[in-house]
């Protein structure tokens, strides 16, 4: 295949060209919060034109709005994702030796990885899009490294596995960040890779052709993707590989850095410095730079990520499964530091989940309470800081100049429902709280991406097929079962 089949639409329901909302989280920045009586009117481009609060329920509908009996919040940015690992969500929680840790993990997905198949990559990906859809997502990053053929030759498109994943956000009417990933190599000394990393081989020359045919093929107003560059790791990239993209790279630049303790303790070996300052001192990072995870790091590196306006990219759920540890939440919100969150290794799908935990972990270590939370910024609730400040600065991650409930960000939407268990009875101003902190939630059933409705009363046009297919990918990929 030589160029996508993805046209950028699912079998949509309608569109949509106005809402009207009892409530609404709408603003920028800190200025966010819930409004009371909200119009939103959508532009051609899928794109919210206004937004208007305090306008009675009866004018809207004279202006042609669709009147809503809830609130209406922001789509999510998920800033990290490894698609294919939806396929090992739930199957590595056993343990045949004395340890297990990341990097036992990491072997046996591997043998995953050297098994997809473009058509099993496709329902896949497909699977966990519209599963994403119903955790609040409308758009996704794609850490994506799953380059090559079994055997490690390329395909004849070398980007088969990236139209793959287009089509299949396309099937599942989710929007998507592509990042073709430079891998170079296994380790600091490990020039070449291993034979189970065969399919990830690219150097820099490699990834910047990528983004190119990838932005040349969705380009304009309102495509359905777009393309910035990643490097996996300074373990597994050159220095001379880093600084070509950082240099040549449109959009955003993301990178897996300072996971775990034994990766700072190897940079540090063979650098002298530990992942993050190593980044601070060797590249001038700026709003285009995504750090993911970002676990280990000091004050002092804390400090100069917010100084340089570059984004860390937290991602609880996945970070407490492989046993990462905790980075420290406060220190990253009271610098000021662009955060954003990803699902990554797909374990859990549901942005309330992510936030949950991440406040969790945080209380557990310190033994305290509200710890995200800051009433010295008239930010007392920690639901949220949290959300606003994700809402904030996932837009870079994901390439958009602007996001949330606000005129000219895309028009991305999910319906809250007061009757909700975790909401029945809540006051009104009291709603993100309960959202995030009174479980389980209900999966959003009705979720706007551009301007149509991706899911709408809890229904996707191609459910059946969707699920389908992926029940057959993993009966291929795990027959024993």
């Amino acid at each position: 295949m030589t160029a996508p089949r993805a046209t950028g639409a699912h079998t949509a329901h309608e569109r949509c060209q106005a809402l009207w909302a009892p409530q609404a989280w709408t603003g920028a920045g800190a200025a966010q919060g819930w409004a009371r009586d909200v119009l939103l009117e959508i532009d051609g481009a899928g794109r919210w034109a206004s937004v208007h609060t305090g306008v009675p329920a009866a004018q809207a509908a004279a202006r042609g709005a669709m009147v809503l009996a809830g609130p209406v919040m922001p789509g999510v940015i998920n800033a990290h994702s490894h698609a294919f690992q939806r396929a090992f969500a739930g199957l590595a929680e056993r343990r045949e030796n004395e340890h297990d840790d990341f990097w036992s993990w990491r072997d046996r997905m591997y043998r995953v990885a050297l098994s997809v198949s473009p058509d099993a990559l496709r329902a896949i990906a497909t699977r966990l899009y519209t599963e994403l859809l119903r955790g609040g997502y409308t758009h996704v990053c794609e850490f994506h490294y799953l380059h090559h053929s079994l055997d490690g030759a390329e395909y004849d498109d070398p980007l088969l596995m990236a139209w793959t994943l287009a089509d299949a956000a396309a099937d599942a009417g989710i929007r998507l960040t592509l990042l073709p990933v430079l891998y170079e190599r296994a380790g600091f000394a490990l020039p070449r890779l291993r034979d189970d990393q065969r399919r990830f081989a690219t150097d820099a020359r490699w990834v910047l052709n990528a983004q190119r045919r990838l932005a040349d093929a969705f380009s304009g107003e309102g495509a359905p993707l777009n393309a910035g560059v990643a490097i996996h790791s300074l373990r597994a990239a050159t220095p001379e590989g880093i600084a070509e993209l950082a240099q040549s790279a449109d959009g955003p630049i993301h990178i897996h850095v300072a996971e775990q303790t034994a990766e700072v303790e190897d940079c540090l070996k063979h650098t002298g410095l530990r992942p993050v300052e190593w980044l601070l001192r060797q590249h001038a990072l700026d709003p285009r730079w995504q750090l993911v995870h970002a676990t280990h790091v000091t004050r002092e590196e804390i400090d100069g990520v917010a100084a340089s306006g570059a984004c860390a990219v937290i991602c609880p759920t996945t970070e407490a499964n492989l046993g990462d540890g905790l980075t420290d939440v406060a220190a990253w919100l009271d610098a000021g530091t662009a955060l954003a969150m990803g699902s990554d290794s797909h374990v859990t799908r549901d942005w309330r989940e992510e936030l949950r935990l991440l406040e969790y972990g945080q209380r557990l270590q310190r033994r305290a309470r509200n710890i995200a939370a800051s009433p010295a910024a008239q930010q007392p609730a920690t639901a949220e800081r949290l959300f606003s400040r994700m809402v904030t600065g996932s837009a870079a991650a994901a390439g958009q100049h602007a996001w949330g409930l606000v005129p000219g960000a895309r028009a991305d939407a999910v319906l809250v429902r007061y009757d909700d268990d975790a909401l029945l009875g809540v006051p009104p101003t009291r709603l993100l709280d309960a959202m995030v902190f009174s479980s389980p939630s209900r999966r959003f059933a009705d979720v706007l991406v551009a301007g149509r409705w991706a899911l709408r009363a809890g229904s996707h046009p191609r459910d059946d097929a969707i699920a389908g297919a992926f029940r057959r990918a993993m009966h291929e990929l795990w027959p024993e079962s």
